[in-house]
């Protein structure tokens, strides 16, 4: 498989009509992460830790940050993120699959300088489960 472009690594809301490309994000991020449930007793062979299998609580982290730009998906996030709403959203990494399913968004901060642009942060939790298409 070839290198990918950064940029076509997508975070996408769903309006209630359809998804919408979250606009202006520069750079994101997609992180999955699995508790581990701890079964290790006196008998262990060897006493090397026993984990017990598909046990632990799974889930998923969206992060974004990228400039401002007032468009139609930055009005989507902003009401998701006031009315503490779990929405529908989508990570398309190209040439992989499309993550999908419910995310609350639990951090949006807003920064800029003087001399430069209004740049923002976007953080999203999974609420449940996802599913995996691939490309």
């Amino acid at each position: 498989m070839a290198a990918q472009k950064g940029k076509d690594l997508l975070v996408k809301f769903h309006d209630g009509t359809a998804f919408v490309t979250v606009a202006g994000l520069r750079t994101r991020r997609l992180t999955f992460n699995a508790e581990t449930v701890d079964i290790t007793h006196a008998e262990s062979a060897g006493h090397w830790r026993e984990l017990l299998e598909g046990a632990g609580v799974r889930r998923a982290a969206v992060a974004g940050r990228g400039l401002f730009k007032d468009a139609v998906s930055d009005a989507v996030v902003r009401q998701a993120f006031f009315d503490a709403a779990i929405r529908s959203c989508q990570v398309v990494i190209p040439d992989f699959g499309t993550i999908e399913g419910a995310f609350q968004i639990t951090s949006l901060e807003f920064a800029g300088e003087h001399n430069a642009e209004v740049t923002y942060e976007l953080s999203l939790e999974s609420a449940g489960a996802l599913s995996f298409t691939a490309a």
